[in-house]
């Protein structure tokens, strides 16, 4: 089972605050609470991602909610495995990767777009980017940077 990286966390306790907000700026609404402890956590014990499996069930739900905001699949319709590449000039995704990608969980599809998202290589990400966030990815999905 895939890991929830803090990354992840943290855009859900961004997506919750802004969608919540604190009623006296002290007391947390029941989803970023839930997802703050997870967080605090991840800090204390110095981890850098959560085990999906064992996280506590409010969580895990304020996580999936959020997760329902993001992008489905870094596709953008230019797919050079069905040529015959490992991996994929257009999103960035391996061959196995996108033959999977409707039987992977939410965890696994965050842990593949947070590594093509780190490599930046694929054209998603230059030549054919804004092709990519063409109403797809928004500030709160933690894909495009906050304005």
């Amino acid at each position: 089972m895939a890991g929830i990286h803090i990354t992840d966390i943290e855009s859900a306790i961004n997506y919750w605050r802004a969608r919540e907000p604190s009623p006296d700026g002290v007391a947390l609404p029941a989803p970023t609470r839930a997802l703050a402890e997870v967080y605090a956590l991840l800090v204390y014990y110095h981890e850098t991602e959560a085990d999906e499996a064992s996280m506590p069930p409010k969580a895990r739900d304020a996580w999936l909610a959020w997760y329902e905001t993001t992008p489905d699949t870094p596709c953008i319709a230019i797919c050079s495995t069905s040529q015959g590449d490992e991996l994929c000039k257009g999103c960035g995704r391996t061959f196995e990767e996108v033959q999977l990608w409707p039987e992977m969980g939410p965890a696994d599809k965050r842990a593949t777009w947070r590594r093509i998202t780190l490599e930046a290589s694929a054209w998603r990400f230059n030549r054919y980017a804004e092709r990519a966030a063409e109403g797809r990815a928004t500030p709160a999905s933690g894909l495009l940077p906050k304005e």
